[in-house]
């Protein structure tokens, strides 16, 4: 029974792959806020994390979660993520980690890849292994804010 459980286990990810759902690696802050984000708006998402306190947090959230080292090209293929055709990589603050998944990614010809950096350094890196979509939160936010602020705003009454 324990060999069907765990069979059917491996299946999940696989038909989650084969309609428009989405695998998010790295289920940290930005991660879950993308995952979340994503059933919300009615996307199956199949989550990884090597904490596993972090995804038995979401596993009731996510159509199916688990925890794998993603730097794995074993463990990735366990999972089928490559058979995904969107995968969001959360992992910031390992670079080798980031960087590693990447690569695999593109190793495994995953059609759109989406990966978050840290620092201007990580996207550089993650732009050279071919990768367009870098994403860089806390400055793509903070420069949104800074426009925001220093938009006069039509219905501030304090300046009248």
């Amino acid at each position: 029974m324990a060999d069907d459980t765990h069979s059917q286990a491996h299946r999940i990810p696989a038909r989650i792959a084969a309609g428009d759902a989405v695998c998010v690696i790295g289920l940290g802050r930005f991660g879950s806020s993308v995952a979340l984000g994503l059933m919300d708006a009615g996307v199956e998402v199949l989550g990884i994390d090597s904490d596993i306190t972090i995804v038995d947090s979401l596993a009731d959230h996510l159509t199916f979660a688990a925890q794998a080292d993603s730097t794995s090209m074993e463990a990735l293929q366990q999972l089928a993520v490559p058979e995904f055709d969107k995968v969001v990589v959360g992992i910031g603050a390992n670079l080798s980690a980031s960087v590693l998944t990447v690569s695999h990614l593109i190793d495994f010809g995953v059609p759109q890849v989406w990966a978050k950096a840290v620092t201007d350094d990580h996207a550089r890196i993650l732009r050279q292994l071919g990768l367009t979509n870098v994403i860089q939160p806390e400055a793509q936010i903070g420069a949104q804010l800074a426009q925001q602020i220093s938009q006069p705003s039509g219905s501030d009454k304090r300046s009248e």
